[in-house]
């Protein structure tokens, strides 16, 4: 199949792209490539530098699946500049929809975020539950969600929840929790904690990867599939992170009262089964570490690198 991948050179991307490669698929890539490429050149890749927000400029002739990830990545990011995180977020999101209906386009498979529910005191937070977004970030989540169900009938359109990422990219993030956390425990020999009860649905990079794949091969599961199967206290995360090492847990307060847990069956009930954990993440970043193939680099946080190179200008 031809598959256009919207954020393909990002941290799930790189991870993605070669696994669509290696089942025989055509991909186009479109990304603006804040963070570099690292993608390995293929004769089945095509890798364009481009803004998503830029529809005009984005081919779909002959496109059969568009797979849709880029998003200003996360709450702090997207407070950076709110009206960019809704332009690259839902706009994008309902002007490439629309694109891909009048062209075609069969299958529409989007990555949302479990975070659009926000708070939830149910210990079972499913599908049905009602989202309550408490950011930009999350509510521009949600509103591209209802823009792509509005898409249905011309299209099969799979929106996945996922959890909070964790695991070994070539285009790494480090400022997720469980990467964040191990990070600390094998460079600087201390974890710092902030509160440490709030809670965090978690899945590995190579299981969120897969489920895309998954629903490719499935395009009749449509509608929306919450995708984390660990629900962690931070404090546990951060205790997984320094097993085996010297590290040592500096707990500070903290003023941030986000727990998130999502529960997973209706996923798990199409037949797909993750295959990592929380603790496989862990012991892969320790080793990739050790063996010199995961370094501590600055554009590897993606606030930090952002707040430096794209909003550089407005802050000078």
């Amino acid at each position: 199949m031809n598959i256009l991948v919207t954020g393909g050179c990002g941290y799930k991307g790189t991870v993605l792209v070669p696994k669509l490669l290696n089942d025989g698929h055509h991909v186009t890539v479109v990304d603006l490539m804040w963070f570099g490429n690292y993608l390995e050149s293929n004769s089945n890749l095509k890798i364009k530098r481009l803004d998503v927000r830029e529809i005009d400029k984005i081919q779909l002739d002959n496109i059969d699946v568009i797979i849709h990830l880029a998003s200003v990545a996360n709450d702090p990011c997207a407070e950076l500049d709110a009206r960019l995180s809704w332009e690259i977020s839902c706009l994008s999101t309902m002007q490439l929809a629309s694109k891909a209906s009048v062209n075609g386009v069969k299958q529409f498979i989007y990555a949302s975020s479990g975070s659009v529910y926000g708070v939830k005191q149910e210990k079972q937070v499913t599908e049905e539950l009602t989202p309550v977004p408490i950011s930009e970030y999350n509510k521009a989540k949600m509103v591209a969600e209802r823009v792509l169900l509005s898409y249905a009938p011309q299209m099969a359109i799979q929106i996945i929840r996922p959890a909070t990422v964790c695991g070994l990219s070539p285009r790494m993030r480090l400022d997720v929790s469980v990467n964040m956390l191990t990070m600390q425990a094998i460079n600087k020999g201390e974890i710092t904690v902030f509160g440490g009860d709030q809670t965090r649905p978690n899945i590995h990079i190579q299981d969120i990867t897969d489920i895309y794949l998954h629903m490719l091969k499935n395009p009749n599961l449509v509608g929306i599939f919450n995708a984390g199967f660990e629900n962690l206290s931070i404090s546990t995360i951060a205790d997984l992170a320094a097993e085996n090492s010297e590290a040592k847990i500096k707990t500070l307060a903290s003023n941030d009262p986000r727990s998130y847990r999502i529960n997973s069956d209706k996923l798990l009930k199409t037949g797909f089964n993750p295959r990592k954990n929380v603790g496989d993440a862990i012991a892969e970043l320790k080793l990739a570490f050790k063996e010199n193939k995961l370094q501590d680099k600055e554009e590897f946080y993606n606030l930090k690198w952002m707040t430096k190179t794209i909003f550089k200008t407005s802050q000078s």
